[in-house]
């Protein structure tokens, strides 16, 4: 519901990420622990909690990234770097322990996910790409498997404070946000490049590189509006022009160029 109003009022993009406003019915709201909602039908409430605000915030996405019964800042970090900015870490190695096997001391003291984590990283083979999506995941350790806010893991308080792995230094779900944001073009850019997979329906080659570039430069001048990507994509050469056999291009209209 928070895309489609983005895309039904033609809203920037970047909302996505900074909305302070989202759509529950009385069970949600709940969750949320937003007040004076009544009912099953999904309604506009803002929001005020900056730790809530956009994508980051919504239980949906912070369930999918955690496992069953605990929260996995390296499923919430790989999805940050996956869908939201387009560049994926590589795949994990074979043979490496998951990370439920150093889930204890061996003074049988329970450990906090981010001292799993940080056993983990110890295995020289695993912290290369750890210590790229590590970070991002741990910054939104206050949020449980289910996206509902917390200060405690197992008794312990939560540290949400890491450094990304270009130095920058994060302290929770807000300021993790505003190094994204920093970072909007690569989001920008993803974007476009999933809009005209979508529209193509084929991946996106080095070749369409221009176009992407093109279509992001356009829409910086129009605040970044929905419309302006999907305009962008509509109008762009590949969209309104395959290759037939033989080398030659037939526009929309069929006419062989």
């Amino acid at each position: 519901m928070l895309f489609d109003s983005i895309v039904r009022e033609d809203r920037n993009l970047i909302e996505l990420l900074t909305a302070d406003y989202t759509f529950v019915d009385e069970r949600l709201a709940k969750h949320y622990g937003i007040s004076e909602v009544m009912g099953y039908r999904f309604q506009r409430v803002p929001v005020t909690d900056e730790n809530r605000l956009g994508l980051l915030g919504h239980g949906s996405i912070l369930t999918i990234t955690s496992t069953a019964d605990r929260t996995s800042p390296v499923q919430r970090g790989k999805w940050v770097m996956e869908v939201l900015l387009g560049t994926p870490p590589p795949n994990p190695p074979p043979n490496v322990p998951e990370l439920a096997e150093t889930a204890r001391l061996t003074s049988g003291k329970v450990l906090t996910v981010r001292e799993r984590m940080e056993e983990h990283r110890a295995n020289p083979t695993c912290a290369a790409c750890h210590r790229m999506m590590d970070p991002i995941g741990l910054a939104l350790e206050n949020f449980d498997p289910t996206g509902r806010w917390r200060t405690l893991d197992g008794g312990s308080v939560i540290n949400p404070t890491t450094e990304l792995f270009d130095g920058t230094h994060v302290n929770g779900p807000a300021s993790l946000r505003h190094a994204i944001l920093a970072r909007s073009e690569a989001f920008i850019r993803n974007f476009i490049e999933n809009l005209m997979s979508y529209g193509l329906g084929r991946r996106v080659e080095y070749y369409d590189m221009p176009t992407v570039r093109v279509i992001a430069r356009a829409a910086a001048e129009n605040d970044n509006r929905i419309s302006s990507f999907i305009l962008g994509v509509v109008r762009s050469p590949a969209f309104q022009m395959k290759r037939a056999a033989g080398g030659t291009t037939v526009e929309a209209g069929g006419q062989r160029q």
